[in-house]
């Protein structure tokens, strides 16, 4: 974080899904380095945006709610920016397995909206994209590098590697300077918790504080590289003052796996509540299930100088506080 000190102090910065998980805590670190904060998201139902979530800083930035679809809109507000963080997206796995079209609608058309508005508008502006490790579908080698096949199992998946690809299109032949970012199971404060569709560990995190049961599917034996919020940020921070990150993609995760099973009884041992059992997979889960998997990182220690710096233990644990401190806000 020594590198970005003092890189964002009074910069012009947009984040669009500002209001969401990721965005809302990247937001309040960039206001807490000195930069000028623009948040943009369409408050979509079930999709995270929460206005509680950026209640520190609520009267440091300004707000637009508005959609990336808009091209108008986009067309305007990219406008002066230094940097661009690209967070807004459809990321319900489950619900691209009935409707494939608010994927390709949001996550491809989106992207390709606020391109264009770059293009046109902005070209000095930097822009990051968040896609996903599920870009890379089931792993054949773990830890998975970026050099790795990718075959996506879902379109959900589908959709955020197009996207991934036009950033490096319009990078690469339009001069708007793009670096993709592909992150992996993200947990901390400010994530939805009303419903289980994205984001299984403060899913589990949300059952052990009611007190219920974690439903662990299969064996419990399937490893992920779960990331802390803060160290993504960090990342992202990093990754966008870093001349040689353009036009490069990214792996964001931990080089710390752990098991689901390993994920639901930490979680109740800090929780300090709650219990767990195996389940058989549901439909919906199985087919979207890639498997084991867990980020090879060292693409992004090597250019950046990031790494994870938060063991799961310390993250869940900074996590259960602040649920079980503002729970009515999220519940």
């Amino acid at each position: 974080m020594d590198s970005i000190e003092n890189a964002y102090k009074n910069k012009d910065v947009l984040i669009t899904g500002g209001l969401g998980f990721i965005g809302s805590n990247l937001a309040i670190k960039l206001v807490e380095l000195g930069a000028k904060v623009t948040l943009l998201d369409a408050m979509i139902e079930g999709h995270g945006g929460n206005e509680f979530n950026i209640e520190p800083v609520k009267h440091e930035v300004e707000i637009n709610f508005s959609d990336i679809r808009d091209k108008n809109s986009m067309n305007y507000i990219v406008r002066g920016r230094d940097y661009i963080f690209h967070l807004a997206g459809q990321n319900d796995h489950v619900l691209s397995l009935t409707d494939p079209f608010p994927d390709i609608d949001i996550n491809i058309k989106g992207s390709a909206v606020l391109l264009e508005a770059c293009k046109r508008y902005n070209k000095d502006a930097k822009v990051i994209y968040t896609g996903t490790r599920g870009e890379y579908g089931p792993s054949v080698k773990l830890p998975v590098s970026e050099d790795a096949s990718e075959n996506p199992k879902g379109i959900y998946e589908l959709s955020s590697l197009t996207a991934q690809k036009l950033f490096r299109i319009y990078n690469d032949n339009h001069g708007v300077a793009c670096v993709t970012l592909r992150l992996t199971n993200i947990y901390g404060e400010r994530a939805q918790m009303k419903h289980n569709r994205f984001g299984v560990a403060n899913w589990f995190i949300r059952i052990a504080l009611n007190n219920d049961t974690i439903k662990v599917f299969g064996d419990g034996s399937i490893v992920r590289d779960f990331l802390y919020v803060d160290d993504t940020t960090d990342a992202i921070l990093m990754c966008a003052t870093s001349e040689d990150a353009y036009g490069e993609v990214f792996n964001v995760g931990s080089n710390d796996p752990s098991s689901f099973l390993q994920l639901a009884e930490k979680i109740i041992h800090v929780a300090e509540s709650g219990r767990w059992e195996f389940t058989p997979f549901t439909s919906e889960r199985a087919a979207q299930e890639p498997g084991s998997f867990y980020s090879d990182v060292s693409k992004m220690k090597r250019i950046v100088g990031w790494e994870p710096k938060t063991n799961l233990e310390a993250g869940l644990r900074g996590t259960i506080e602040y649920y079980k401190e503002f729970k009515k806000y999220y519940w």
